[in-house]
């Protein structure tokens, strides 16, 4: 057992918290038990994943995607008014990191890819950025491009679209994960053969094209399904407690 707001510091501490701006809140988001046995991760706090944290028993739903994002309306009302609900109802704690779960450099979205790929050398997409949010790393070997997206499919086990560019090969590939497909503007002006994200955008065909460098989507909920389960894993060794990652089968 464990206290939340010992939880909420090892947290903020590990993260960084405090040295990011978000587009969210990052920490704490709905107060339950002050004691946490059982944490339960989910990419996204949906109502399925809510369902998941009561039906497992958990004390704490550990997310990337909270609520109380810029721009949502004030009022607590029908879809989220019924989420929250529910978390209150259950004393279920809400806890999301969105940013600095995508920049940490072992337990983050980013640094799970990487390593999934195999991918040496690391270094920053955007080097004026103090944690950046997006890296570039090198393939051992040059893949051709259609033999890199049928690595990618098999590694991160998603459906990957490939827009192509002219490049016959690629080895340095550019990364971020989720809905950074603009950064290919970034992963161009540092010499990429590749850049890989989650979603894609029509406008995106014509900048691989025209920049040459092959871009590949792979998912948003499937690049970003690691970082929670890095970082819940990482608290229950800390914490001595239970944990358990539901997956939400998301293919966006």
């Amino acid at each position: 057992m464990a206290r939340l707001t010992d939880i909420l510091q090892w947290c903020d501490q590990t993260l960084k918290t405090s040295e990011f701006r978000d587009y969210a809140p990052n920490g704490l988001q709905i107060e339950g038990s002050q004691e946490v046995n059982k944490i339960l991760c989910a990419v996204t706090a949906s109502q399925e994943a809510i369902d998941a944290a009561i039906a497992q028993k958990a004390d704490l739903l550990l997310v990337h995607h909270g609520y109380f994002w810029k721009g949502e309306p004030y009022p607590i009302t029908g879809m989220r008014g019924k989420r929250i609900k529910t978390l209150i109802q259950n004393n279920i704690s809400l806890v999301a990191f969105h940013l600095p779960l995508d920049s940490h450099p072992t337990l983050g979205n980013n640094a799970a890819i990487s390593d999934l790929l195999g991918l040496e050398h690391l270094e920053a997409l955007d080097p004026s950025e103090r944690h950046p949010v997006g890296n570039i790393g090198y393939l051992p070997e040059a893949l051709s491009p259609e033999a890199f997206r049928n690595y990618l499919a098999e590694r991160l086990n998603t459906q990957v679209l490939h827009l192509p560019a002219e490049k016959l090969s690629v080895q340095k590939i550019g990364f971020c994960t989720g809905a950074a497909q603009d950064f290919i503007t970034k992963a161009a002006v540092q010499g990429c053969d590749a850049y890989i994200s989650g979603e894609v955008s029509e406008r995106t065909y014509y900048e691989a094209q025209e920049l040459d460098v092959h871009y590949y989507a792979c998912g948003h909920h499937a690049t970003e399904r690691y970082g929670v389960q890095r970082l819940g894993q990482a608290l229950a060794e800390q914490f001595a407690l239970e944990y358990h990652y539901h997956e939400l089968n998301n293919p966006v």
